[in-house]
């Protein structure tokens, strides 16, 4: 590179900082050794996969470093599903699989195959909220709604799990059987994989206990009538 490129007062910054780094890359290398490097990288192989989202089956060809929250965003446009830390710490990319919540930023698709998942979008049915989705909507368990399908989709998990009778880290007996007594303690504790920025927790788990005690109070009407 001429020494009278530095002393041109018209060269911007940017073009600055462009120039010298390509001065560097061709230095760094040969000549031919950047498309010898090309030639000799390795070539992906796809693989076909069969899943079933929202009820719905979609054959894939995918490279199979995809992740299943990739898949769902990239290749289905079910955005509903977010990246937020993208290391399975923050929660917002939560989705079902056959019934249980993962981290789909960590799931890698191809490892789905033919199993059932569910995101924020299949929760309704029809035109009828899920009633953890009206019980957020009532007890406002959301502000800017970032992490909402996240934290719907963890609770939707977390209400079979505590009808099944589920034992978590802050349940006082974990001999007891039948379904757990869903606390506020208990709540927080089950809900913690799921981060809101925002702070609605209050919210978060007043619409938990709420659609826990509605689906707890169908099931004993629903016994009274039998």
């Amino acid at each position: 590179m001429p020494h009278d490129f530095f002393r041109n007062p018209s060269i911007t910054r940017r073009e600055c900082v462009a120039a010298l780094g390509a001065a560097a890359g061709s230095a760094a290398l040969p000549a031919g050794a950047a498309a010898a490097t090309a030639d000799s990288m390795p070539q992906t192989t796809t693989v076909s996969i069969t899943v079933h989202v929202n009820r719905q089956q979609h054959n894939l060809q995918l490279d199979p470093r995809v992740t299943l929250l990739d898949l769902l965003r990239e290749h289905l446009a079910l955005t509903g599903t977010k990246k937020g830390c993208d290391h399975g710490q923050c929660g917002a990319c939560t989705v079902l699989v056959n019934g249980r919540r993962i981290n789909s930023c960590l799931s890698l698709a191809v490892s789905y195959d033919g199993d059932e998942v569910t995101t924020v979008e299949g929760l309704a049915h029809g035109g009828t909220l899920e009633a953890i989705q009206a019980a957020f909507i009532e007890h406002d368990g959301f502000q800017c709604g970032y992490c909402t399908p996240g934290q719907l989709c963890s609770a939707v998990a977390l209400l079979e799990e505590a009808r099944k009778g589920d034992a978590s880290y802050v349940t006082a007996d974990i001999s007891r059987t039948g379904p757990a007594e869903l606390t506020d303690p208990e709540i927080r504790e089950r809900m913690s994989g799921n981060i809101c920025r925002c702070g609605a927790y209050s919210g978060i788990v007043a619409a938990v206990k709420a659609a826990h005690e509605g689906a707890a109070s169908a099931t004993g009407s629903k016994e009274e009538r039998q």
